[in-house]
C-alpha cells in the first residue's frame, strides 16, 4: 500500500515538472511555448542551441552559472550578466559565435563592479514596474518578453508580433520613472525564419 502510495506522490512530481518546463520560454520566464509564434522544430533548434552554449559557457568556468544568462531567438543570440573583466566577456563573445547554427550575438554583458545597494534596488523596481505594465496592456503579449535593468537602462528581449506591438513595449518602457536608456532586442514575428502556420 505504501509503495503505491509513494508511486503515486512520484509520479505526480513528475508530471508536474514537464509543465513547468513546457511553459518555460525567455531566460526561463518569457515566451511561453503556446503564445510562441516560432514553429516547433525552430524552438526545438533554439533550444537545442542554447543548452549547448550554455554547456560549453559552464565547461569555460564554473562561475558563470549564475553570473551569465543567454538566450537564443531565430538562431540570435542575447548574453546578459556580469564578469570581472573585458577578456571574459569576449571569451563570452567568442563562444556565442562558435555555436552552430549561430545567426548573430547581442552581448549586453556588464564588467562587474562594486555592489551598491540603492542602485540595485532601483533597477530592480524599474523591472518590476514594467513588467508590471506591460501585463495590463492588452494589446501586449506580456509573455513574450523578458526585462533586465542594469544601471536605469533597461534591456527588453522578445518576439512582437507586430511593429505597433514593439513600439508599445518600448513606449512603456520609457515612461518609466529614472530610465535612462531602453535597449530593445525584439523580433519581429514577419522577420522570423520560419514561423507557424
Amino acid at each position: 500500500m505504501k509503495i503505491k502510495i509513494l508511486s503515486v506522490i512520484l509520479f505526480g512530481l513528475i508530471l508536474s515538472n514537464c509543465v513547468g518546463v513546457s511553459s518555460k520560454g525567455l531566460f526561463g520566464t518569457g515566451v511561453s511555448v503556446a503564445f510562441d509564434p516560432r514553429t516547433v522544430g525552430t524552438q526545438i533548434d533554439d533550444s537545442l542551441m542554447q543548452k549547448n552554449l550554455a554547456g560549453r559557457i559552464l565547461i569555460s568556468d564554473k562561475k558563470y552559472l549564475l553570473s551569465i544568462k543567454s538566450k537564443v531567438l531565430d538562431g540570435k543570440i542575447f548574453l546578459t550578466g556580469k564578469v570581472d573583466n573585458p577578456e571574459e566577456k569576449l571569451l563570452l563573445t567568442k563562444l556565442a559565435w562558435e555555436t552552430k547554427g549561430a545567426r548573430s550575438v547581442r552581448n549586453d554583458i556588464k564588467i562587474k563592479e562594486e555592489f551598491n545597494f540603492k542602485r540595485s534596488a532601483k533597477d530592480l523596481l524599474i523591472t518590476s514596474q514594467l513588467r508590471t505594465a506591460l501585463i495590463i496592456n492588452k494589446n501586449i503579449k506580456a509573455t513574450n518578453y523578458q526585462i533586465d535593468t542594469y544601471k536605469k537602462k533597461i534591456y527588453v528581449y522578445g518576439i512582437a508580433m507586430t511593429s505597433d506591438e514593439k513600439d508599445l513595449v518600448i513606449s512603456e518602457a520609457k515612461e518609466i520613472l529614472d530610465v535612462e536608456d531602453v535597449i530593445a532586442s525584439i523580433i519581429l514575428v514577419e522577420d522570423l525564419r520560419i514561423q507557424k502556420d
